[in-house]
């Protein structure tokens, strides 16, 4: 299903993270389809253990299906933890600039979603927030 990254339309792609080690390409497929035709779909895999890494990529046969599949996609639950879906990019300056960030003291109703959608704000998110307990 992968084609070289040369080839791909990198405007019609949408990054999707988040996911379970279950899901396979073919499971990504039909369920991004319910966005628009998919063109091709990647998961990026682990040199030694063969199993995805818990990402990949979706690429659409226009941006406006692209946009619509993160509209309906971003959070939906997939085996039961909210897949995140975006834009994806191959801006390079972006791939030195980052941070982990450890938030303590946190209310005890916080959760995963409410850490994202407050932290994305301020950036693109490449890990999803974990709650420690």
């Amino acid at each position: 299903m992968a084609r070289p990254t040369e080839e791909r339309n990198q405007d019609a792609t949408v990054y999707i993270s988040n996911l379970d080690e279950r899901c396979t390409e073919a499971l990504i497929w039909e369920l991004m389809l319910l966005a628009g035709p998919v063109v091709n779909v990647h998961l990026p895999k682990d040199r030694v253990t063969q199993t995805h890494q818990g990402y990949g990529f979706c690429e659409y046969m226009s941006e406006d299906d692209a946009d619509y599949a993160i509209k309906i996609m971003n959070q939906i639950k997939l085996y039961g933890k909210p897949i995140r879906v975006n834009k994806a990019t191959s801006d390079k300056k972006n791939l030195d600039v980052g941070a982990s960030l450890f938030i303590g003291n946190l209310d005890p109703d916080v959760d995963e979603k409410m850490l994202y959608d407050t932290f994305s704000a301020f950036g693109v998110i490449v890990q999803t927030p974990k709650v420690l307990i």
